[in-house]
């Protein structure tokens, strides 16, 4: 079989089984593998819920973080001073209607309906629904993460209690 290099060379069946992996090492908390799936340009974007399809550039998104934010990001929530997250949540991730929704020469794009649920001490579980937006570029034979939008479903916020995993 030949080496994979253009992203003619992935199906629709290779991104569902590289979001089902991605979705195992954030379950399982091994926060430095996952970053290994991005870019070296690559961003995590949780947009507001009231501007689903707006620009971190000029809209207040929950989370806009660049490559250097998500590994900080992933540095803290390792640490015992992320005391949200210390001891850290158990998650479970579904991942569901995978489609490719665009590919050019340069990048797939793709989306995938998702819901984590959240269990975290004595807490309610938390749920949290949407649809996950991916920009997947190749490098080195391999499906890399350019960017990652977590898009929210729920029109309240306040219920879901601190966001502090990476969705």
């Amino acid at each position: 079989m030949s080496a994979r290099t253009t992203t003619q060379d992935f199906e629709r069946s290779d991104i569902e089984d590289f979001l089902y992996h991605e979705a195992y090492l954030l379950d399982e908390w091994r926060l430095d593998e996952w970053g290994e799936l991005l870019t070296e340009d690559a961003w995590y974007l949780v947009p507001p819920n009231d501007v689903p399809r707006g620009n971190p550039e000029n809209t207040l998104f929950h989370v806009a973080d660049n490559i250097d934010r998500i590994r900080s990001r992933i540095k803290r929530l390792k640490s015992r001073h992320a005391h949200a997250e210390n001891p850290h949540s158990r998650t479970r991730r579904l991942i569901t209607n995978v489609r490719i929704t665009a590919r050019d020469s340069e990048m797939i794009s793709a989306s995938a309906n998702f819901m984590v649920m959240r269990y975290r001490r004595n807490e309610q579980i938390r749920q949290y629904v949407g649809v996950y937006e991916y920009k997947l570029a190749v490098r080195d034979g391999q499906l890399k993460i350019a960017e990652r939008k977590a898009i929210l479903d729920a029109e309240e916020l306040g219920q879901l209690g601190s966001v502090s995993i990476l969705l």
